[in-house]
């Protein structure tokens, strides 16, 4: 197996980026990804508590669709982010300073019609607000992704699947069969957890941010699951570039 591609998304469901190399850490989630989340009004999470809370508690591309088609790029010194989505400007900010963060809830609102409304900018320190209730890293299978591709009968491009970690010259579906079990990317080992359950935010394109596939049908009566990936979590600190090779431990 090889690693084909590595992605972070800085910003919960508010864009991606496409790195060439990630270190690892043992217990934490994949570097700079998720780092932030976007609340809304019936949010329950305590910006002066912090604690993760699930997915439903800020604004995301499964009730807000036009967000899949935001990209991102992280400067990691000055910790700003500039989003580009084909229907507005770009913008560059930083999100931890109020003022910045104005400016991007007023970016960002009209791609929320009818949904959610962003409040606010938050982070969870040392954490990470991942969908799982654990320090998750994503892993994706190409092959996989090509085999839903060819009972769509149409292309679709990985990115609306949000991962982190891609691999090449494996079976399809074989991911699922790692449960339990240790995988050495790089020089990272990671133990896989439990496969990952998809919504809605699959069916949109992630280019226009406009719903146009029935992923999750797909899914279900093709294959007899709503599935695509695995989480795993970081059990040995180690750096991951693509091209390297990956095997079952």
């Amino acid at each position: 197996m090889q690693t084909s591609a590595l992605y972070r998304h800085p910003i919960k469901s508010h864009g991606r980026e496409t790195i060439d190399q990630v270190r690892l850490t043992q217990g934490q989630a994949m570097p700079w990804d998720r780092v932030w989340a976007v609340t809304h009004s019936a949010s329950k999470f305590n910006a002066g508590n912090p604690a993760w809370v699930s997915c439903r508690n800020f604004v995301i591309g499964s009730r807000t669709p036009a967000l899949a088609g935001i990209w991102a790029t992280l400067d990691e010194g000055q910790r700003q982010i500039t989003l580009r989505h084909q229907d507005l400007s770009p913008i560059t900010f930083c999100p931890d300073d109020r003022a910045d963060q104005n400016r991007f809830l007023t970016w960002v609102a009209p791609l929320c019609d009818g949904a959610d409304r962003p409040v606010e900018i938050v982070s969870l320190p040392e954490r990470g607000l991942t969908d799982s209730n654990f320090a998750s890293v994503s892993i994706m299978n190409t092959a996989s992704h090509a085999a839903v591709a060819d009972a769509m009968g149409t292309p679709i491009t990985k990115e609306r699947w949000r991962g982190n970690i891609w691999l090449d010259d494996v079976a399809p579906w074989a991911e699922f069969g790692w449960i339990g079990r240790q995988i050495r990317i790089g020089t990272a080992v990671l133990r896989v957890v439990e496969p990952i359950k998809r919504c809605s935010v699959t069916n949109t394109n992630p280019v226009t941010g406009k719903r146009d596939t029935a992923t999750l049908d797909v899914l279900n009566k093709q294959f007899g699951h709503q599935d695509f990936g695995v989480y795993a979590e970081v059990i040995t600190s180690g750096d991951i570039s693509v091209g390297d090779t990956a095997e079952v431990l």
